[in-house]
């Protein structure tokens, strides 16, 4: 477990993550771009963070096969799309869209200070 632990602090991929989550506020890595989804997970996130009026950096993962796997481990998490808020992980496409609908991703917007034109309160 050591090993592993050593490996991933000194992995180029993990370090690429760890500054993008660092340098915006608000990150979604997902198949394709937030202009052309590529899947209909992603492009469900997608529309939620639109909906919302966040402004948010979206990573294709299908561009770079190292990413795409780098995440996963990363994060500890099997699937994509994923998306971190303020450097924290939330979660993929059930979670987002789940939080979306009871009012709770905009208010995690707004607790981060996170512009958004999401009413409180309002499924």
């Amino acid at each position: 477990m050591n090993e592993m632990t050593s490996n991933q602090a000194a992995n180029p991929v993990h370090d690429r993550i760890r500054q993008e989550i660092k340098d915006n506020n608000v990150v979604l890595f997902m198949k394709g771009s937030p202009a052309f989804p590529m899947c209909g997970f992603s492009a469900a996130v997608v529309q939620a963070l639109n909906n919302m009026g966040v402004q948010y950096k979206g990573i294709d993962v299908l561009t770079d096969p190292s990413l795409r796997q780098g995440i996963k481990e990363f994060s500890d998490w099997p699937t994509i799309p994923q998306l971190y808020i303020k450097g924290e992980f939330i979660g993929g496409c059930d979670i987002v869209r789940e939080m979306q609908a009871s009012g709770e991703l905009a208010a995690l917007f707004n607790d981060k200070g996170i512009p958004n034109t999401a009413k409180v309160g309002s499924a």
